[in-house]
């Protein structure tokens, strides 16, 4: 059985990890074996939230010492990081909290730090106003936000930037997708609650059910049968955009891990879909998704920037293009880009969504229909990127999304990530705000386009 301490020292070693350029998607399971079942929740808890306020938190610590500890400490770095987690954002009792921390310092093989661990653990609580003033004049403290990516979100939603910001600094929520095929999403809703498991309609994705806390999904009421999957709300507004009739022909591109393949198949079965992805690992997580659901799609492992390497040779009737991008949509997600995304990728992202729509757009037919989208809410992955396309293509013309959600960027929909709270009365303002349509998901883009027949 796995010591409490030892959770402490695994998740510092998380936080090293990830800061030497690993994601914590990665890193998390290879730490959580070596952990009993029961300690594997806790580990993942100090994990996402040291990541979630790194940047405070590493001011904090800052502030707390006389000089920064040597580059060859940064684990007892980032174990402090953890303590000051747990003393201010979990209810932890503090009494274990600086024990527990202090403990680890052992079982890491370094007991020198026992000292330092517990002194600066003990001053951060004696010292608590002078940490919140530091949040008051530090934006970077304040927001737990690199600077580069407040000045960027600041400048391309000044409206709106506090409220992304503080949206990425929430615990997102856990939300379903109801396949209609198995059960009406009213009717699960009832055998949710009656299952005394508190849950809300989505008012924006037909088939989105968030819940009040997340849970197991194997506890979940006929999860095994297909009736449900997990997947976000605002990704659950790629399929209806796509208005697919039966005998549509339709390429979902970068596609894994397969929620929108799935979703497209869940609300027109008479559809056949190229499920494409150059990630062959990431694949056998769509081709799982499939058989679990009871649903076919073609497979295809091929880079969409080079057709010519798996096109099967019959044109589209409508094209799915989730992107790659910065996923600064999905930061509270993953907090680990607050560490891991650095200014540069923006534009090396745009330079190949570019190219993956150029390539893939000869394979749509007249008269069909590219759903653009990104987990992204920077411009130039966006609406810039939609623009320029247009003006480079005479033969694409945008399509108006009329659905009441969102910012209307001109080219596209953009929604930020949702800061409501589950009953809707949440004191922070929301992306809803804009169309009161409360919206608890992540940050999206989408943009519609058509091929005409001009050229």
């Amino acid at each position: 059985m796995a010591k409490q301490s030892s959770v402490r020292q695994s998740a510092a070693r998380a936080i090293t990890r990830v800061t030497l350029g690993e994601s914590l998607s990665s890193v998390l399971p290879q730490l959580q074996e070596k952990l009993s079942k029961k300690d594997q929740p806790l580990l993942a808890e100090l994990s996402y939230g040291t990541l979630r306020y790194y940047h405070r938190l590493d001011a904090w610590l800052k502030f707390l010492t006389e000089k920064p500890l040597k580059e060859k400490e940064q684990d007892i770095h980032n174990l402090i990081l953890v303590g000051l987690y747990q003393l201010f954002f979990t209810r932890i009792p503090p009494h274990a909290a600086i024990g527990e921390t202090v403990q680890a310092t052992r079982t890491m093989g370094k007991a020198w730090a026992r000292g330092l661990v517990n002194g600066i653990l003990r001053n951060s609580q004696r010292r608590l106003e002078d940490l919140h003033d530091l949040e008051e004049r530090s934006p970077v403290c304040g927001w737990s936000h690199p600077k580069w990516l407040i000045n960027t979100i600041k400048r391309a939603w000044p409206d709106d930037y506090q409220t992304i910001l503080t949206g990425n600094n929430q615990p997102p929520p856990m939300t379903l997708r109801v396949n209609e095929q198995k059960i009406k999403p009213a009717r699960y809703l009832k055998k949710l609650l009656d299952d005394c498991i508190a849950a809300k309609q989505s008012k924006i994705a037909p088939q989105a059910i968030t819940l009040a806390r997340p849970g197991a999904v194997d506890k979940l009421p006929l999860f095994h049968e297909g009736a449900v999957s997990v997947q976000d709300e605002s990704a659950q507004l790629a399929a209806s955009l796509i208005q697919a009739k039966p005998g549509d022909h339709i390429l979902d591109a970068c596609c894994a891990p397969g929620g929108k393949t799935c979703h497209l198949l869940e609300l027109n079965p008479d559809i056949t879909v190229d499920a494409l992805d150059a990630d062959s690992v990431r694949l056998e997580r769509v081709a799982e998704n499939l058989q679990r659901l009871g649903l076919t799609a073609n497979v295809l492992c091929g880079d969409a920037t080079d057709p010519d390497s798996w096109f099967p040779g019959k044109p589209y009737d409508h094209i799915l293009l989730d992107a790659p991008c910065s996923a600064t949509g999905v930061i509270r997600r993953h907090p680990d880009i607050k560490l891991l995304r650095k200014p540069e990728d923006i534009d090396a992202l745009a330079q190949l969504q570019q190219k993956i729509l150029k390539a893939i757009w000869p394979l749509l037919k007249p008269g069909g229909t590219l759903l653009y989208a990104t987990c992204s809410i920077m411009p130039r992955e966006n609406h810039l990127q939609i623009e320029q396309f247009l003006s480079e293509t005479p033969d694409a013309r945008l399509l108006p999304i009329d659905d009441q959600w969102g910012h209307n960027t001109g080219f596209g929909k953009q929604l930020f990530p949702g800061s409501g709270s589950f009953s809707g009365s949440g004191s922070r303002p929301d992306n809803g705000a804009m169309t009161g349509r409360p919206n608890r998901g992540d940050g999206f883009f989408y943009s519609l386009m058509v091929k005409t027949d001009c050229k």
